[in-house]
């Protein structure tokens, strides 16, 4: 048997309603997916010490955002892991990672539902310590759910589906969003953090109209910056029901400066759907790379490098 001090990392793949949550991050006196997530953990590991069973998440959403595709990794020791898994009867075969990663999801689930039934745990599976569920993304995709005025309601999917008090012009705001593909810095839509810029590159930004009759967009990126996602859709909201031009917008993008010319939209339309990564040979790489500071982005779009 491996040393217990011998490290292992587990990938977590969950989904959760955020409605109830104050955001993912752990936060004093507030109930949090994080916060729940570690303290099921703890009791399911019989793990004393404080935040010694601390998450890495892919996509760090806000209060009320929801998720299908979250990510998460954990490191645990042999014997953690160890019992974790179910116990095998005399003589069965040993069980694949796939059934592992399922029986793992079970037993976590099994124990968060008792103060968190709004949170599923879909799967909890070995991987390389390479492994880094932030910083080894390659892209995250996001869906936003809303209905404008004159549009029919659902009470069924209220909760996931924010309100637009006007009535909306589908194609223009599929116009506006084509405005925002590629590699663009998005400060008018978000703030960076300290030291670190907005430059990002947007892969998707497209709208359907679904079965019960809401408008989706689906938005993908290899990264978003604090509140950009939302503050996207409601740039689009303002073109599509007329409270800014085509062009305003344009030249709102451009300006890289917050404005109040476009509200930010509310966190329960959206929802984290997806985040994917890359093969296990490349994930260190991935990690590096992402770990590294974007340049800013000059007058003409071209990469700035300082000196």
């Amino acid at each position: 048997m491996s040393s217990t001090s011998e490290t292992f990392r587990l990938r977590l793949d969950l989904a959760y309603d955020g409605t109830d949550f104050s955001g993912w991050a752990s936060q004093p006196g507030l109930r949090t997916v994080q916060g729940e997530l570690e303290a099921a953990i703890a009791r399911l590991l019989r793990i004393a010490e404080p935040g010694a069973s601390r998450l890495t998440v892919g996509g760090r959403t806000d209060a009320g955002v929801h998720a299908r595709g979250q990510v998460a990794h954990l490191d645990v020791t042999q014997e953690q892991l160890e019992g974790w898994a179910a116990r095998r009867r005399p003589g069965a075969p040993e069980p694949s990672e796939l059934e592992l990663a399922a029986v793992r999801a079970r037993k976590l689930t099994g124990v968060v539902k008792r103060a968190a039934p709004d949170i599923v745990v879909h799967s909890v599976r070995r991987v390389p310590l390479e492994f880094d569920a932030r910083f080894g993304a390659l892209r995250r995709r996001y869906e936003y759910r809303l209905r404008g005025e004159g549009m029919r309601k659902d009470p069924l999917s209220a909760r996931f589906t924010a309100d637009v008090p006007r009535r909306l012009d589908f194609e223009a705001m599929q116009r506006a969003s084509d405005e925002f593909l590629g590699l663009n810095d998005f400060t008018t839509f978000c703030k960076a953090r300290e030291g670190a810029t907005a430059v990002r590159d947007l892969l998707t930004f497209e709208w359907r109209r679904t079965e019960d009759g809401a408008y989706a967009a689906r938005i993908e990126a290899d990264a978003f910056c604090h509140s950009m996602v939302r503050a996207l859709i409601g740039a689009v909201v303002a073109v599509g029901s007329g409270r800014i031009s085509h062009d305003q917008l344009v030249e709102l993008r451009d300006a890289r400066v917050r404005t109040s010319r476009f509200t930010v939209m509310p966190a329960h339309g959206l929802s984290l759907e997806e985040i994917a990564y890359p093969v296990d040979e490349e994930l260190a790489a991935r990690a590096a790379a992402t770990r590294a500071r974007r340049d800013p982005l000059g007058a003409t779009g071209e990469s700035m490098s300082g000196g």
